[in-house]
């Protein structure tokens, strides 16, 4: 028999998260449009850290980080249940106490500089691999790394970074054999802000603010190679796999709580006599979008499932990435149009969260990458239809 159902202790996690969304979180919404109004950042770093500081006191720190670094390593599965739980609210939070996967792969020095104040919160990462002529195929990197005595200095630019103007340390990666390339000539860098590179905002039509990194004559020690010099590509595509499943999963939240939105504007906008909601036109579109996001749910669990369990879930993930993009993008169109007039404006956060979800299609592998993977392994056999229980 399969068991879908939680364990009591799952349900109280999940409950208690869904309490705090709520009620610590959900409050800011207000704020978080008017600073964006404004020009200003949706939330400081303060008010993020606050936030933070109070779930750590619930209990809720490190949702994914082993014990031993002080974490709840609570799972993959649980992961993204409370990521579908956190992507109910479009104010930027995530929990604390976490740190890049990459980074446990680092040396116990290299643990106490870098992997330890992470979780703590002393320390900002970023991760950048992804440069102008090098997007979604990230084995075509050409910044480049080259041994001068006992350091190693670094030339070139990265883009599209996540939290690239914030951080105060880059894991970088470099080419360091361009006769090997990605197949041993690729090594990773631990380089602190106060060695050199530099930072530039990228402006987009969403929230997300993206870095371009600039590196010009950067002297990095030695000591600052992250795992073995040119047999770290792997870890590039470690990093990039780890987290393609909570893409969806946050999106799941998203696209619930507009649904619900959209559900209960239907009861109240009358046209021509009658609740907008006994129309067959907007049923369906109510309809269509409870059965993609229920559709999407379990795609993406069964993608953390396969995570847990210490299998292959690369193929999983990107079934779950592209249809959960693809979702979420049809679903904040359909409640929009729901909302007609009013969908449009600011005043009502849809229109933020339709420039927010289109870049779901976008990072993290885009929906054309995620296609050609799906029939790539398909076609090369390397996963087979029908393969439930496998």
């Amino acid at each position: 028999m399969v068991d879908f159902s939680l364990s009591i202790e799952e349900r109280q996690i999940r409950d208690t998260v869904r309490t705090f969304i709520s009620k610590e979180v959900m409050p800011l919404e207000q704020d978080v449009l008017r600073n964006e109004r404004a020009g200003a950042p949706a939330i400081t770093l303060d008010v993020l850290d606050e936030l933070r500081a109070k779930a750590r006191k619930a209990g809720f720190w490190g949702m994914n980080t082993p014990e031993e670094y002080g974490g709840m390593n609570l799972g993959a599965v649980m992961s993204a249940i409370l990521a579908m739980e956190a992507g109910r609210t479009f104010v930027p939070f995530s929990f604390g106490g976490s740190a890049d996967n990459i980074l446990y792969s680092a040396n116990d020095e290299q643990k106490q500089r870098y992997l330890v104040p992470t979780i703590e919160g002393e320390r900002r990462s970023c991760f950048a691999i992804t440069e102008p002529g090098a997007g979604s195929d990230a084995r075509n990197i050409r910044t480049r790394a080259v041994r001068d005595g006992g350091d190693w200095v670094i030339n070139g630019e990265k883009t599209f970074i996540t939290g690239g103007n914030e951080a105060d340390f880059v894991m970088v990666f470099a080419v360091t054999d361009p006769d090997a390339g990605a197949d041993g000539g690729v090594t990773c860098f631990l380089v602190d802000r106060d060695m050199g590179w530099k930072s530039e905002p990228i402006p987009t039509m969403g929230q997300w603010g993206p870095a371009a990194l600039v590196f010009d004559d950067v002297r990095v020690p030695a000591e600052n190679v992250l795992g073995e010099v040119g047999q770290v590509f792997h870890l590039a595509l470690r990093w990039i796999g780890q987290g393609r499943y909570m893409i969806p999963a946050r999106a799941i939240g998203s696209a619930e709580r507009m649904l619900q939105m959209a559900v209960d504007y239907a009861k109240v906008r009358y046209s021509m006599g009658h609740p907008i909601g006994d129309y067959q036109a907007i049923q369906w579109q109510i309809a269509d979008s409870q059965v993609e996001i229920e559709s999407t749910k379990w795609l993406t669990l069964y993608a953390a499932w396969r995570v847990q369990q210490g299998m292959d879930a690369r193929h999983a993930s990107s079934i779950a990435k592209l249809n959960g993009a693809l979702m979420a993008n049809q679903v904040v169109d359909r409640v929009l149009q729901i909302h007609g007039g009013m969908g449009y404006t600011k005043e009502l956060p849809i229109e933020r969260w339709y420039r927010e979800l289109r870049l779901l299609r976008i990072f993290e592998g885009t929906d054309e990458i995620q296609r050609r993977t799906i029939a790539r392994n398909l076609l090369k056999g390397h996963v087979r239809l029908g393969g439930i229980g496998e």
